[in-house]
């Protein structure tokens, strides 16, 4: 069989369709490439402009700042720890919950279901979050990292629809074999619900490996706080300290920025390292599960 010639329209469809997804992954892409330039590139001559997409002056000075300084490394080995421990816990959580949920012979389903919808409508504010954790006493542990982060309604609704797509008559036939909930929970839902377990760790993950707020307001002790909030405060440091600084500022503010300048290494070019080094974990998962990710995040949107 010859190969279908394509017509006019299709042609210019597809040239316009490669075309904006061109665009985008250009535009996507060249903010990581700007930030990887000027992380290899000595500060002090970054400062002077021109740098696109290659170093001009390359130095390691940069990254051996960073990981010489004993608080990025710690928050960073606190978030590996949260988003590890988190992802885990609440993929396996939410999955107990929407097999749960999944069963037509739960007494009250519709009740429930609507009862958690419900709550995510409304939310109590920063107070009285921050009175609740305070009475938990989670506030400055590890712990308020963890514990808020390890349910949400949505991720729940979308296993859920996984679930109901799987055919009853495996759980019945294993049933009838005489296997209880959790057998059939363990031996057959969850290896049949790769892709949508793999998608929600991804959402899980990324949403707690982003999360700068929580180490911001819910702690104090800065060896807990994880990468997202370190680099947050360095760059309203950063900021506050250029502000001070052009208006005359404190000389040992200017006396350490100077040094930091001799030595090529200018706050906005850790900056830049930082956000390097904390961005390059999750663009190197993020292709292990994106196999799972495509056909878990079309669940439910086709029906037998």
């Amino acid at each position: 069989m010859g190969v279908r010639r394509m017509s006019l329209p299709d042609r210019i469809y597809s040239t316009l369709n490669y075309a904006v997804l061109l665009i985008f992954c250009v535009t996507a892409l060249y903010p990581f490439l700007y930030f990887l330039a000027l992380s290899f590139n000595d500060g002090y001559d970054a400062m002077k402009g021109g740098i696109y997409f290659i170093p001009r002056v390359f130095t390691l000075q940069n990254y051996s700042k960073a990981f010489n300084n004993p608080l990025i490394l710690n928050s960073f080995f606190i978030s590996i720890a949260r988003t590890v421990v988190v992802t885990v816990l609440s993929v396996l959580l939410t999955a107990m919950l929407a097999y749960g949920l999944s069963r037509k012979g739960l007494p009250g389903r519709k009740y429930i279901v609507f009862f958690f919808f419900f709550t995510t409508l409304f939310s109590g504010g920063l107070i009285p979050t921050f009175i609740l954790f305070r009475q938990l006493h989670i506030i400055n542990t590890f712990w308020v990292l963890v514990l808020p982060s390890l349910y949400n309604f949505f991720n729940a609704i979308v296993m859920k629809t996984f679930f109901d797509g799987i055919p009853a008559g495996l759980t019945e036939s294993a049933k009838i074999d005489g296997a209880g909930e959790l057998s059939v929970f363990w031996r057959i839902i969850l290896p049949l619900s790769l892709p949508v377990m793999a998608t929600i760790a991804l959402f899980v993950g990324v949403g707690c490996w982003n999360d700068w707020f929580t180490g911001q307001f819910f702690i104090q002790n800065e060896k807990l706080q994880p990468a997202a909030t370190f680099l947050n405060k360095m760059i309203s440091e950063a900021s506050f300290q250029s502000m001070t600084s052009s208006n005359g500022g404190s000389s040992i503010q200017n006396m350490n920025q100077a040094q930091m300048e001799l030595r090529g290494v200018t706050p906005e070019a850790l900056r830049m390292t930082f956000v390097i080094i904390i961005t390059t974990p999750i663009i190197c998962v993020y292709p292990f599960l994106q196999k799972y990710f495509v056909k878990g995040v079309l669940v439910g949107s086709l029906k037998e």
